[in-house]
């Protein structure tokens, strides 16, 4: 069934992207908002364009016909998607604008754009989680015990730092392309402003939140003394020499 409403939450990583999809899931009447296209192109490239978009609906949407998905930016994926979208019944053939492509192929569709003022500690976030293998942490649970102490690599934040921006400059091109003006969502706020933060998204959407409790969230961060360690060492050694020092 076509969905009444969809939206994408663009996002890079370690922005509170899944503590957010999380939270609008549990609404029961935001979607399941997931990285739904992140392997879909491996796992369904054979499948007929009009019942891979049916798939694609059910997976992602609640019983109220509201479809999420979150996806991060990155090529040559993002091509590739966009060229599978074209095959689809909803899709104008001659359709060339990027944006458009993506909202025939997701109907009545709103965009939300997530992301992280400070990319250092970003990046730092990023490369701590790869190296404990631990993306997330369950409010209660124990932290994750992995020994780090020579974890730290410049080559690598320095890497990611770049990443992350570059995804970003492409997120925001392909807004420029289609005059989208998203919702944007700044991880720093949202840790702080949780609850109007989430109400501000389901505002967005224009959905019901009459008699709606927003519950404590399930995730809690995972910067400790070590990212803390490593933020400062990568932002004196990526700064060094400098006359004029950001920070």
């Amino acid at each position: 069934m076509e969905p009444k409403l969809s939206y994408t939450i663009w996002f890079t990583q370690r922005t509170g992207s899944t503590l957010l999809c999380q939270a609008l899931e549990a609404t029961g009447r935001a979607g399941k908002p997931n990285e739904w296209l992140h392997h879909w192109l491996e796992d369904h490239r054979l499948e007929d364009p009009a019942d891979l978009q049916q798939h694609l609906w059910e997976s992602g949407s609640t019983s109220n016909s509201v479809f999420g998905l979150k996806h991060s930016f990155y090529e040559p994926h993002f091509g590739e998607l966009i060229e599978l979208f074209r095959e689809f019944p909803t899709c104008p053939q001659a359709e060339a604008n990027r944006v458009r492509i993506w909202d025939h192929t997701f109907p009545n569709h709103k965009h939300i754009f997530m992301t992280r003022r400070n990319k250092v500690r970003l990046a730092v976030s990023w490369w701590k989680a790869i190296k404990a293998q631990q993306w997330h942490r369950v409010a209660g649970a124990p932290a994750h015990s992995v020994d780090l102490s020579d974890g730290y690599d410049f080559e690598a934040i320095h890497h990611l730092y770049d990443e992350c921006s570059m995804r970003e400059a492409g997120i925001q091109e392909f807004f420029s392309e289609g005059n989208v003006v998203p919702l944007t969502l700044v991880y720093e706020d949202f840790i702080q402003e949780y609850e109007k933060t989430l109400r501000t998204v389901l505002d967005f959407l224009e959905l019901d939140t009459i008699n709606l409790e927003i519950p404590a969230p399930d995730l809690m961060p995972t910067a400790d003394d070590r990212s803390e360690e490593w933020v400062q060492r990568f932002r004196d050694e990526r700064q060094k020499g400098w006359r004029n020092r950001g920070w």
